[in-house]
C-alpha cells in the first residue's frame, strides 16, 4: 500500500473530498484526516486519524520487541544452555516471551508521546488550520486516485507518498517522497 499525502484548508474541501473518495470505493479503512480541529472533523462525520496513525506509537512498539528479542536473545538464551538455573524449557520459552512484550511495552511509552514520523514534516501546516488526508491505495490504484484528486479536487495538495506500513528503523527527521 501507498500513502498519498494531501493538504488542505478547509473544512469542507475536506468533506467533499471524503464523500468524493468514498463514492469511488476508497472505504474508512483507507482514508485518514488529521487536523487540529478534532471537534470540527467529528461534527462533519470525517474520518480521523487514530492514534496509531498519529503517534509514533506502533514504530516504538515494534522498536521494543526488537530490542526485548535482543536482549532475551544475549541473555537468556546462554542461561538456558548453560543450565545456570534449574528451570524447565517452557520456564525459559515464557521469561523469553515475557522478555520480548515488556520491550514492546516499554517502547511504547517514548511511541505514544511522538508524533508519527510521517506527519511530523505537516506539524506547522497542521498547527496553522490545515488539513492533511491521507489515502492508502494498492500501488497500481495510485494514478486513479491522483487523477481523481486532480480533476475533482485542484485544492487539494499533493505534497508526496510513502508506504503506509511502518518502518522501525526509519529516521525521524526522514522525508516524505515527493510526488
Amino acid at each position: 500500500m501507498i500513502r498519498l499525502f494531501y493538504l488542505v484548508s478547509s473544512i469542507d474541501s475536506a468533506k467533499e473530498i471524503s464523500d468524493d473518495l468514498h463514492e469511488h470505493g476508497v472505504t474508512d479503512w483507507r482514508f485518514h484526516i488529521v487536523s487540529k480541529d478534532e471537534a470540527g472533523l467529528y461534527t462533519h462525520q470525517l474520518h480521523t486519524a487514530s492514534i496509531l496513525d498519529r503517534t509514533d506509537l506502533p514504530r516504538y512498539v515494534e522498536r521494543g520487541a526488537i530490542a526485548g528479542f535482543a536482549l532475551a536473545l544475549a541473555f537468556l538464551v546462554p542461561m538456558a544452555l548453560l543450565n545456570v538455573l534449574e528451570m524447565p524449557a517452557a520456564a525459559w520459552i515464557a521469561l523469553f516471551i515475557f522478555v520480548v512484550v515488556a520491550g514492546a511495552w516499554v517502547g511504547g511509552f517514548g511511541g505514544i508521546q511522538g508524533e508519527n514520523y510521517r506527519i511530523e514534516p505537516f506539524h506547522d501546516d497542521i498547527e496553522a488550520g490545515q488539513y492533511l488526508i491521507m489515502v492508502d491505495a494498492p500501488k497500481k490504484h495510485i494514478p486513479k486516485v491522483k487523477e481523481l484528486m486532480t480533476k475533482n479536487h485542484p485544492e487539494a495538495r499533493l505534497q508526496g507518498h510513502d508506504t503506509s506500513f511502518n518502518n522501525p528503523f526509519a529516521s525521524k527527521r526522514r522525508r516524505i517522497r515527493q510526488a
